[in-house]
């Protein structure tokens, strides 16, 4: 029997770690290369706002998982949570599972949570639009909650959320933002250097779920031939940048462990 490849965990810590323990069980040896590091806000009077003022919105929309987690670990003393109900005003809404994951981790009821279909197609700002364009009318207010990047430049949550914004200011809604967490490049040591490197051209697949993400990893080795790397991505931007990289082999599949799993194993 073929023996599997190794797999490169490229989510931030957290997220890592369950993706890392996941394919290990599965008989992949992995492990695990955050590409992003998140971390809190410094100021986090603008988070105190927006928890006053929830009810002020129709919907909350979440554009990462890490936005979830963020957004609730600012949760003042005393706060009402919200979407604890079908009826919860406002709602919440949310692009894919992980980020739906994250809700339901934090009390959310999934009568209050609008997303795309789980064994859908898809996982993005289109088709999360799909599901609520009906309830967007003249009036309708969004928030949407966020991260910031210290590199900048588009990322596939930038565009598809402010891809988003732009069909409901269209449709009459109206939207504000708040951002929730910090997005930093990591910082590497030499050995670890040497392991990348290693992965980029063994055989490894890199599991890339976002598009800054690899740019910080291109960053990190400048002038460094991908050739030889095999990547799976979890969006079709995600694969355009990764061929744009230079990356020999780049597999698409949605972010679900038992289809990037599939996904590899229809390459072997």
């Amino acid at each position: 029997m073929q023996a599997k490849p190794s797999v490169v965990v490229t989510r931030p810590h957290k997220e890592a770690a369950a993706w890392v323990e996941r394919l290990t069980q599965q008989g992949f040896h992995t492990f695990a290369v955050p590409l992003i590091e998140i971390t809190a806000l410094p100021d986090l009077a603008p988070l105190a706002q927006a928890w006053a003022n929830l009810q002020d919105f129709d919907a909350i929309m979440f554009v990462s998982g890490n936005a979830v987690r963020q957004f609730f670990a600012s949760q003042p003393n005393g706060a009402a949570s919200p979407f604890i109900s079908a009826l919860s005003r406002p709602r919440a809404m949310v692009t894919g599972p992980g980020s739906y994951a994250a809700l339901l981790a934090c009390g959310a009821d999934p009568q209050a949570i609008d997303a795309p279909a789980l064994d859908g197609g898809q996982f993005d700002s289109e088709t999360l639009w799909q599901q609520v364009r009906s309830q967007v009318k003249p009036g309708f207010r969004v928030l949407i909650v966020r991260g910031d990047s210290a590199a900048g430049g588009d990322t596939v949550e930038g565009i598809g959320r402010d891809w988003f914004a732009q069909q409901i200011t269209q449709a009459g809604g109206q939207c504000a933002f708040v951002v929730a967490y910090q997005r930093l490049a990591p910082v590497w040591s030499p050995q670890e250097k040497i392991r990348i490197k290693a992965a980029a051209s063994d055989g490894s697949f890199w599991l890339l779920s976002s598009t800054e993400a690899l740019g910080n990893l291109i960053a990190s080795l400048p002038g460094h031939d991908w050739q030889h790397a095999k990547a799976v991505a979890t969006h079709p931007r995600i694969a355009k940048a990764a061929q744009a990289a230079g990356f020999g082999t780049v597999l698409e599949s949605r972010p679900l462990i038992q289809e990037v799993i599939a996904s590899i194993e229809s390459s072997l």
